[in-house]
């Protein structure tokens, strides 16, 4: 069975989204149970971002390895749309 290394880097970066991403999970499932107005935009906020940032990431991933980067860097890149918007909804929902 073929074992993958995942570089430690891009492993670190994959933890720290994952524990910024469940921060904002957590203060959106609060602004949707308070329900209201503020609830509906942010649940049709939360999908359009969705959306957006897949469509993102998959343009900037492919275009990558279309021009001969390895599959790290592609990756890295991919990624980086879901790390700027969970950032943004971060610090937005926190204000």
């Amino acid at each position: 069975m073929r074992r993958h290394r995942l570089p430690l880097g891009l492993a670190f970066d994959l933890a720290r989204l994952g524990f910024e991403a469940s921060i904002v999970v957590g203060l959106r499932a609060a602004k949707l149970a308070a329900g209201g107005p503020a609830a509906v935009l942010e649940a049709q906020r939360m999908t359009a971002e969705k959306t957006a940032a897949l469509l993102e990431a998959q343009a900037v991933a492919g275009m990558a390895l279309a021009t001969g980067s390895s599959v790290r860097v592609a990756t890295r890149k991919g990624m980086s749309p879901y790390r700027r918007r969970v950032k943004a909804n971060r610090r937005r929902l926190t204000r």
